[in-house]
């Protein structure tokens, strides 16, 4: 098992060196072909206004998306050329409104082995950053890798922590997360305070352990206390601890206002970790 198809989604030119750089190296690494797309975001959400104001604010927004589509796609092509000849990719522009965001980026994400994103968090960054997160997760079906600033260091972590807290979510993640974990030196199964009634109280993350191990992962399983507050603060030091280059976890959404949101600890870990992180939902 490989990532053959890897699909990268850019809102934005600042995000063009970290997102290629990445998402190259992961593609030689897996002899995989890399899918670029760029968006131009039409972000304004027109409601009572005067008369013939509509049209022109609709006017205004439509080109300005349209401008930083081209400034994100330059930025795209100087990346490429930064990078060294064999890389096997294809890249696609297009301007959107936000409201139709989540069904563009889900019909190409539906088609990709995997989906390398810049953290949708931080500075210059809009709603339109968690949208393409979410809809790669909850509408396309993908696991997701999310870059810290420092990007992807190696295309083949050698030390992975997985969260493992027995929900599908987390299954997913470790089925879909194979072709790294096979190749890490080691994979930690990080178990925060399991139930004590649960059905793998006497032996958490034992089952996951023998799966990966039978698919020839070097799997060990750390069960933690909850020490902190937020178990995404566990999680946090436990990779510093254990200097892990990958974190692999479920991520887990909540209806609002639009289909799907990152949920808390989901958002938690994403803004504060340091390490790649993989997702599936």
């Amino acid at each position: 098992m490989a990532y053959k198809s890897i699909l990268t989604v850019l809102t934005t030119a600042a995000d063009a060196a970290l997102a290629i750089g990445s998402a190259a190296r992961l593609a030689r690494a897996q002899d995989a072909h890399l899918d670029i797309l760029v968006l131009g975001v039409d972000r304004t959400q027109l409601g009572y206004s005067y008369i013939g104001t509509g049209a022109v604010l609709m006017e205004v927004a439509l080109e300005r998306a349209e401008n930083e589509a081209r400034e994100t796609e330059a930025a795209v092509r100087a990346a490429l050329a930064a990078e060294a000849d064999g890389l096997r990719w294809g890249l696609e522009a297009a301007v959107t409104q936000l409201g139709a965001l989540t069904e563009l980026v889900a019909q190409r994400a539906r088609f990709a082995d995997i989906v390398v994103l810049a953290r949708p968090y931080g500075p210059g960054k809009g709603n339109e950053s968690e949208a393409v997160v979410e809809a790669a997760l909850f509408e396309g079906r993908v696991p997701v890798l999310v870059l810290p600033e420092s990007g992807l260091a190696t295309a083949t972590p050698r030390r992975v922590v997985l969260a493992w807290n027995q929900s599908a979510e987390a299954l997913t993640a470790a089925r879909q997360a194979l072709p790294l974990l096979q190749a890490a030196d080691t994979v930690d199964i990080t178990v925060v305070d399991p139930p004590p009634h649960g059905p793998e109280r006497s032996d958490p993350g034992g089952m996951l352990c023998q799966m990966l191990v039978r698919h020839g992962a070097h799997a060990e399983v750390s069960v933690l206390a909850r020490s902190m507050p937020r178990i995404s603060e566990v999680l946090g030091r436990h990779i510093t601890d254990v200097n892990a280059d990958l974190l692999v976890m479920g991520a887990y959404g909540h209806s609002r206002f639009r289909e799907a949101i990152l949920g808390g600890a989901t958002r938690n870990m994403l803004e504060k970790a340091q390490v790649p992180v993989l997702m599936a939902h």
